[in-house]
């Protein structure tokens, strides 16, 4: 892989290493070490800006596979960080288990995922990095280092930008397997989303809600994820079913789309807002987001309407979700339940034109860029996290020769 998924990122790195196992990742980076080169880690690729590229070596992390492991009292699993979670869904579900939630795509690799602080959708459901039970990692020097949840500075090593080390192996919270059936609706008053904004997005297990600001007043789609056993609503605040099956972004075939109109499947069929055997999203796009505190959701989104005719001419759509809070030291949603306002843009220029404006309307509301998506990287970001003076002292103990810094770590984490 020479670029990111978007193609947006051409990787600057001298080599590409594919390690098999936690040891050959300690034998690259004890190398790279004594040759002076600088390391990073890439999962799936699915980042917007720099933050998987180096000048050094690129150490891969899609060998890294090893086999499922299952707590003897189904509590946990552990898994190869490589690993996509579409394909953990598979394994998971023949033994009849489950994750509580899913990224909207299922392509992503565990530890990409889990080191930016990505994140599904749903009112009670934390982001993906918050089901971490323990994290394995290859440190600065080589070293193999293992922490468990409760251990001192675990909370700051799992949503870590890459900036600890490689990681090979993660033990993720598991829950018995459970069945979602998902239904879209239509054209939503977007007074209505304002007046009743925590009844729409509990209104399923899973809610997004998806516009173009084409038109100000109506939020395009709503699609609701239930848990199988809930009572469908039949009236939805003023927005109509869905009597076709619906991409996010109009005018593109919903086939690579999960299932829709009330079908009941398993849970990792119906989370996703794509299927895994599909190519996911838009392929040639941009992303951001910003995570703003839950009880600042409707001024965030009065503060986003008011620049909808800036922002229009250059977006794909725009997605809106909620998330619960976790502890974790650099997680978006750390301290706060949060509402993600999601942008896809079309690959333009002029999209880095906007990034500033998007964190001057949000940062007052105590908006916080997601990791992997692009934004604009000048803006004190470390600020916003109470407990980024103890991350730094966490980089210095794992890395204090800054052998996984780079050009992104540098800049946001100063």
């Amino acid at each position: 892989m020479t670029s990111n998924w978007a193609g947006n990122i051409t990787f600057e790195a001298e080599r590409v290493a594919v390690p098999a196992s936690t040891a050959e990742v300690s034998e690259v980076v004890r190398a790279a070490v004594a040759a002076g080169q600088s390391v990073r880690a890439l999962g799936s690729g699915h980042s917007f800006n720099r933050i998987a590229d180096t000048s050094g070596v690129q150490v891969s992390t899609r060998g890294l596979r090893s086999p499922l492991r299952i707590d003897e009292d189904r509590r946990w699993v552990s898994i190869g960080a490589g690993t996509r979670y579409g394909e953990l869904a598979i394994d998971l579900a023949e033994h009849g288990l489950a994750l509580a939630n899913l990224a909207s795509l299922p392509h992503i690799s565990i530890a990409g995922a889990v080191a930016t602080g990505t994140h599904g959708s749903g009112n009670t459901n934390r982001s993906l990095a918050a089901a971490v039970a323990a994290i394995e990692f290859v440190a600065g020097d080589g070293e193999v280092v293992v922490l468990q949840r409760g251990d001192e500075g675990f909370d700051g090593a799992v949503v870590s930008l890459g900036a600890l080390g490689v990681v090979t192996r993660i033990r993720l919270d598991v829950v018995p397997h459970f069945e979602v059936r998902q239904r879209v609706f239509e054209n939503l008053p977007f007074a209505a989303l304002l007046e009743n904004f925590d009844e729409i997005t509990g209104a399923g297990y899973s809610v997004s809600a998806f516009t173009t600001w084409a038109e100000p007043e109506v939020i395009d789609q709503v699609w609701v994820k239930q848990l199988a056993s809930e009572l469908s609503p039949r009236d939805f605040y003023g927005a109509m079913p869905a009597t076709e099956a619906l991409h996010p972004i109009r005018g593109i075939s919903a086939v690579a789309c999960s299932e829709q109109f009330g079908v009941a499947g398993p849970w990792y069929e119906r989370l996703p807002h794509f299927k895994l055997e599909f190519q996911p999203s838009n392929g040639e796009e941009l992303q951001s987001e910003y995570l703003i505190p839950r009880l600042r959701a409707q001024d965030a989104l009065l503060a986003l309407s008011s620049i909808a005719d800036r922002i229009r001419p250059h977006l794909l759509v725009n997605e809106v979700r909620t998330i619960a809070r976790d502890s974790l030291w650099l997680s978006p949603m750390h301290g706060n339940d949060a509402v993600g306002l999601h942008f896809t843009w079309k690959q333009d220029p002029e999209v880095a034109e906007l990034l500033p404006l998007l964190d001057e309307i949000f940062e007052p509301l105590g908006g916080r860029p997601h990791w992997g998506k692009v934004f604009d990287e000048r803006v004190a970001v470390a600020e916003r996290y109470p407990r980024f003076g103890d991350f730094r002292k966490l980089v210095e103990r794992y890395d204090p020769n800054g052998v996984f810094a780079n050009d992104f770590t540098r800049c946001v984490l100063r």
